[in-house]
């Protein structure tokens, strides 16, 4: 039995502490997690491996994208061996036209069986009208050719040049 903990990415909080059979695929995680937060779970999503730091990581999708069918999706993904310890994470991400945010834990694994999975054992909060609005953030990446203003002070400033003489 596993004890997940799902937490939606909002300024509230937004819990919800699903209990489940550790035999799952991920695509029945998926659907268990769509309907505790009041989804129907019709809608494209994905799941991210992640570190503790919650870096996302390589995509599980809801289904295989690949021509050969080879590649990785939820199907395919069983819930112990994605997840085998306490404290493994995922990020889930549900409909990508609003982009509800999910940080999966494992709180707990147990040998207990049951015969009443999927179970939610705990409801935090209320999930508001409409998906939190993402911020997409990049680092400024270091191209290896120093500061922008190095050419013109290299070489002038590129403004003075008279273009038209060549």
């Amino acid at each position: 039995m596993y004890k997940i903990r799902v937490i939606l990415d909002t300024k509230e909080d937004v819990i919800r502490t699903i209990l489940t059979d550790n035999n799952i695929n991920l695509e029945n995680l998926h659907t268990t997690i769509a309907k505790a937060f009041g989804f129907k779970g019709q809608e494209m999503a994905s799941f991210y491996r992640t570190d503790d730091e919650w870096t996302q990581g390589e995509e599980i999708p809801l289904f295989n994208m690949a021509e050969a069918g080879e590649e990785i999706s939820m199907q395919n993904c069983i819930l112990n061996e994605t997840l085998p310890k306490e404290n493994d994470k995922l990020i889930y991400v549900y409909d990508f036209l609003n982009m509800w945010t999910f940080y999966v834990d494992v709180i707990e694994i147990s040998t207990e069986t049951r015969e009443d999975f999927p179970q939610i054992i705990l409801t935090v909060g209320e999930i508001p009208e409409s998906a939190p609005e993402k911020e997409f953030v990049a680092d400024k990446l270091d191209n290896g050719y120093g500061d922008d203003g190095d050419i013109d002070d290299e070489f002038g400033h590129f403004d003075d040049f008279d273009y038209n003489e060549y």
